[in-house]
């Protein structure tokens, strides 16, 4: 079974190159009047609170699932996951990436707005019907997890607020 710290110290290798991307896309310049009125040269676009959830996969993850995201959904333990934390409204974003091949960086990511992948979610319960939610369900491969399946290209467009090239 995976520890999490293990998980943990994995992915934060990557989070040096995580912020410097999220603050391209969260970070922007301000209209010139509040530069000129409020000496403001850089402007965040929300001044309360931003909640980032971030996940990295090994490349060979990308290599076979290129537009999937995954999202915990069931713990042995039945401590509460991602999912549960994120249809109960918690996040702001999720930045979704894959590494390179020898793990020194990232070759693909995606920015989540976690808003509109809620509505989108609640949206699927109310068409599938009772008892159905979306995605595809399955088994972490060392026990420790189910997690849900969501192709994003199947999402509308606003779910994906960014996304890197590759």
């Amino acid at each position: 079974m995976a520890d999490w710290k293990e998980d943990k110290k994995w992915s934060d290798r990557f989070l040096v190159e995580i912020k410097r991307i999220l603050g391209e896309h969260l970070i922007s310049e301000p209209p010139i009047e509040e530069d000129m009125q409020h000496n403001t040269d850089l402007i965040v676009l929300r001044l309360n609170a931003v909640r980032i959830a971030c996940r990295i996969r090994t490349y060979g993850y990308f290599e076979e699932y290129p537009h999937d995201i995954t999202i915990r959904s069931d713990r042995p333990s039945g401590i509460k996951t991602e999912l549960t934390k994120i249809i109960e409204g918690w996040g702001d974003y999720l930045f979704y990436g894959f590494s390179n091949k020898d793990e020194s960086g990232l070759c693909s990511w995606k920015l989540v707005s976690l808003n509109d992948f809620r509505l989108w979610f609640n949206r699927q319960i109310i068409q599938m019907g009772p008892g159905k939610l979306p995605g595809i369900e399955k088994d972490c491969h060392d026990g420790s997890a189910r997690f849900r399946a969501f192709d994003t290209s199947k999402m509308p467009p606003e779910v994906i607020f960014k996304k890197s090239a590759a």
